[in-house]
């Protein structure tokens, strides 16, 4: 052996040792951001001065403050919450001059810590932003609301009930545990299939991936061309069918339409390989014939939420290229649907190698990524509202969260099956390739989004932080077919779960977007229509849905296997 070979191998060997350390200890570079950070003002001891020359100027501002108020001064908050921080609202905050002090404290290093951070000199945007997310949670985390002996709120509740409040704290946090999760609603609340998903309908195909289920018809006749529902296998199925109220699929149904959906198997071990093609293939593909055959139609009307709506577009693109001008889809209509990945919001702290090799490593293991896990990640972009609020009213306080369908459907996640988990994230969220004509292959066919030819109903949330509106409208531009494009108020839910009625409070955006016209030109040229957009969709699809015919439940060669909502969304 060569000294340059021997020395090659020894450093490659010191590399791997350097990576395995990394994903032991900070798999998503959390410290190692910390030490650049530090390294970067160590490197700048002018800005490193003068910045901590403005933290000892805050100082004296909050001395100078809470001397003033023990003195008999009102509150003027110096260090001033975020308008929608809604962690110090309650009168004591401001009304006792020794909460108030704590208060103010908090807020000074928590602005100053991040105020530095974001002036750090010589740090790139990407790592810039990846380090703002891990100070903010452990910013969050350190609140005062969030433990007990510097709560005031929780202190006067356990006073006033004589502990009973951490005694039901105590016994809601044991629940949480044995659950793995915090409760964001009263999980003894809801029973799918009695209080959530009670449309009525059969099992009509069950397969190792699926089962499709087909709706009762509530009208005499039903419009010939069905309407395929593939909903997210990153949740279940029911967000789509909540309530007799919020549910789209009644809604569908009551409108005259034959309406079948696809309500996912939730992996487990022994489906470690289920790859992306076989979501397509024994998917949306299977769920198509289904509907082909019981309607006696030759197409059908597909739609696609959220990571449905990906696989709806890849679908499209696939069959245009495997069966040009025999595609059996009339229309497609994509809900939340993000086929370009370049700037897939605030998810995007976790996306880089490490973090990659870390979750491959936990997949590995199981064969899956637990729904939790991928759960508590989206949660934490929003930890304040969707974590330690929670933590605080239900372990402090000691409450029964209130009942709310949306967030149960939350917390009954499922689970992701490694092969096709590991397409995802790495060839769409981190390569991007989707948007890449011919970069990527499903099934055997090379993709290229230009291929879709049918016209497109595509609907996204203004607040969306899961799939970012500017980011799917792109796909309006890549389309070969004509798109119309709505802008829904709310974010990645309630945008979509926004039925009609004289209590809806949302409202969208709607129009043709221009070739290579902008998402902000799009939007600036659009007026705003109060209610729900579910009228106009209709309306955009009944000309493309064909006559009307006798409803058909199942047929011979897919009968009836059971009442939905089927066996697979209880797993």
């Amino acid at each position: 052996m060569s000294e340059f070979t021997f020395f090659t191998e020894q450093s490659q060997r010191y590399a791997d040792l350097q990576h395995k350390l990394r994903q032991s200890t900070d798999p998503f570079g959390l410290l190692a951001s910390s030490i650049k950070a530090q390294q970067a003002w160590l490197q700048n001891p002018m800005a490193l001065s003068n910045e901590l020359f403005r933290y000892l100027n805050d100082v004296s501002k909050w001395q100078n403050f809470t001397t003033r108020r023990f003195w008999g001064e009102a509150d003027s908050d110096v260090f001033p919450p975020h308008p929608e921080d809604v962690r110090f609202a309650d009168p004591i905050w401001s009304d006792s001059p020794y909460w108030d002090g704590i208060k103010e404290w908090y807020l000074l290093n928590t602005h100053w810590l991040q105020d530095a951070l974001y002036a750090t000199p010589d740090m790139g945007e990407h790592e810039r932003n990846r380090s703002a997310f891990w100070l903010r949670q452990v910013l969050n985390a350190a609140a005062p609301t969030n433990f007990l002996l510097t709560n005031p709120v929780a202190i006067a509740k356990a006073l006033s009930t004589n502990g009973d409040s951490l005694v039901a704290g105590y016994k809601n946090f044991k629940e949480d545990k044995a659950r793995g999760d915090i409760s964001m609603t009263d999980m003894n609340a809801f029973k799918v299939g009695e209080n959530l998903a009670t449309t009525a309908g059969s099992v009509v195909y069950r397969g190792r991936l699926l089962e499709v289920l087909h709706y009762e018809a509530t009208t005499p006749t039903v419009h010939s061309v069905p309407l395929v529902l593939v909903s997210p296998w990153i949740n279940k199925y029911y967000i789509l069918d909540m309530n007799e109220k919020k549910s789209l699929v009644k809604y569908l149904v009551d409108q005259g339409f034959s309406v079948f959906i696809t309500s996912w198997k939730n992996p487990d071990g022994s489906m470690r390989d289920v790859a992306f093609d076989d979501y397509l293939n024994d998917g949306v593909a299977q769920i198509i014939k289904v509907a082909q055959e019981i309607s006696g139609s030759e197409q059908v009307h597909l739609l696609g939420y959220c990571l449905g709506g990906t696989l709806a577009a890849t679908y499209l693109a696939w069959a245009n290229r495997k069966m040009p001008g025999k595609v059996p889809v009339v229309s497609a209509t994509l809900l939340t649907t993000l086929t370009d990945f370049e700037y897939p919001g605030d998810i995007e702290v976790f996306l880089d190698e490490e973090g990659l090799d870390f979750i491959d490593g936990v997949m590995e293991k199981k064969g899956f990524l637990d729904g939790k896990d991928m759960a508590a990640s989206f949660r934490m972009l929003r930890s304040n509202s969707l974590i330690w609020n929670y933590w605080v009213d239900n372990y402090l306080l000691g409450q029964t969260p209130s009942e709310f369908d949306v967030l149960y459907w939350n917390m009954d996640s499922t689970r992701m099956p490694m092969k096709m988990h590991r397409t995802y994230l790495r060839e769409l969220y981190w390569k991007n390739k989707l948007v890449q004509p011919d970069a990527l292959e499903i099934a055997g066919q090379k993709i290229d989004l230009g291929q879709i030819k049918q016209p497109l109903f595509m609907v996204s949330a203004e607040e969306d932080h899961i799939a970012p509106w500017r980011q799917t409208y792109t796909l309006a531009d890549r389309s070969g077919g004509d798109v119309t494009f709505t802008l829904s108020t709310s974010g990645h839910i309630i945008g979509i779960v926004n039925p009609p009625g004289p209590t809806s409070k949302r409202s969208y955006w709607q129009g043709v977007p221009e070739t290579g016209e902008s998402a902000e030109d799009f939007l600036a040229r659009q007026k705003k229509v109060a209610g729900s957009w579910w009228p106009n969709w209709v309306e955009w699809l009944k000309p493309q849905c064909g006559g009307q015919v006798k409803p058909k439940l199942s047929s011979r060669a897919y009968p009836q296997q059971g009442a939905a909502p089927g066996t697979y969304v209880l797993e």
